[in-house]
């Protein structure tokens, strides 16, 4: 077994490291501020990632990508995850669902998503259905050769820029021995379609300035030609491209760790109480040993998910427990730091604050950390009839 990283992928993790040290860090305090990332600065980062070869480094190469396999995809989320998501939104990973277009969506969407002209945003979740991904209420019926679409998305994350969205609605109902189970299509929508509506969301705690959208639709209309992959195949889709959603919330969560981590080891070496740093005490000694153990934990976890999935090995109960453990390891890890730092954590002064407010939001989105537990044992009793 190897576990250490070749030269490419060493030069991957130094460059994207020294990207968001370099254009995303002086811009955080700022954005902590007011809450917002000036069109000009979004701007200005996408065409710094486009002229350094990063912009959509998750698609292969035939489309027009970097080609990076789901392990140096994974370590350039993981450095991503030092800096703010408000900011980094802008370092372009569309979503990979969009692999699923056909020749003519291909033209309209994915390859301008992957040269950077459009950018998409996901729009699943809703009011009533959020782990219950079944119990959405959004839905499109049939009217001549279109459908009409009515219903609502919320908590949409990158909705403020994006050009069009990526939606999952309900076509239909099947009846089962469990009882109706909707059947789910994808569509493909353009801002600015009649009917359709994106509006301002809610005010977060987590993660300043990547903010969240509603969108309404109200007799939305929609040809067949926005269907994103088969009529009543959106799970299908679901299921082949939305994985990796899980193993960047994972390595968001191992990078940020990190960077809360040398916060605290570095407070911890030069802060002194009675007479000698605190580190020497074994009360915050142990602290930073139990820290970097779990986030060393985490972080292999999460890239032998990633390796399973490049071996093209089962993944989905490795890549639920990296979700689960990093992102829950995350919110220990900055609850620690602001013991460490006491009273000065709490303040604005350091970004530690920041840390432990934002790092509370991993434990929810892109799966609940019930919902990965559901996963994780489903899969070990699944084999044994239970």
């Amino acid at each position: 077994m190897h576990f250490g990283l070749s030269e490419e992928q060493e030069m991957i993790v130094s460059t994207v490291r020294s990207f968001v040290e370099n254009e995303i860090y002086p811009h955080e305090a700022e954005v902590e501020r007011t809450g917002q990332v000036p069109y000009e600065l979004g701007e200005e980062i996408k065409q710094k990632c486009i002229d350094l070869g990063f912009y959509a480094c998750n698609f292969p190469e035939e489309v027009g990508g970097a080609g990076l396999s789901h392990l140096d995809f994974t370590l350039v989320e993981r450095e991503l995850g030092r800096g703010s998501m408000a900011l980094t939104h802008f370092f372009g990973r569309p979503q990979n669902i969009l692999m699923a277009c056909n020749e003519d969506q291909r033209e309209r969407y994915l390859l301008p998503a992957v040269r950077g002209e459009r950018m998409d945003a996901l729009a699943m979740t809703e009011p009533d259905a959020g782990s219950d991904v079944r119990g959405m209420k959004c839905q499109a019926r049939r009217d001549g050769g279109d459908w009409v679409i009515n219903g609502s998305k919320h908590f949409i994350s990158g909705a403020e820029h994006a050009d069009f969205f990526i939606v999952f609605i309900a076509t239909g109902v099947d009846e089962t021995p469990k009882g109706p189970k909707k059947r789910i299509t994808t569509f493909l929508v353009d801002r600015g379609t009649p009917g359709f509506e994106v509006r301002d969301g809610y005010n977060s705690v987590s993660h300043k300035g990547y903010k969240n959208c509603i969108l309404t639709f109200d007799d939305c209309r929609l040809p067949d030609a926005q269907v994103l992959g088969e009529v009543d195949g959106g799970f299908a889709v679901m299921n082949e491209w939305l994985y990796a959603t899980r193993i960047t919330v994972a390595a968001f969560s191992v990078g940020r760790a990190r960077r809360c981590f040398d916060y605290a080891l570095n407070y911890a070496a030069e802060r002194k109480q009675f007479g000698q740093p605190i580190g020497k005490f074994q009360g915050i000694g142990f602290q930073i040993a139990d820290m970097i153990t779990e986030i060393d934990a985490a972080d292999w976890l999460t890239l032998a998910a990633a390796w399973r999935l490049d071996q093209g090995l089962p993944s989905n109960r490795e890549i639920a427990s990296a979700k689960l453990y990093a992102s829950e390891a995350l919110a220990r890890v900055t609850d620690t730091t602001l013991q460490i730092f006491g009273g000065m954590g709490l303040m604005d002064d350091f970004p530690i604050e920041r840390f432990w407010r934002d790092a509370r939001v991993e434990r929810i989105w892109d799966g609940t950390s019930e919902i990965q537990r559901h996963i994780i044992s489903r899969d070990l009793l699944r084999p044994l009839g239970a």
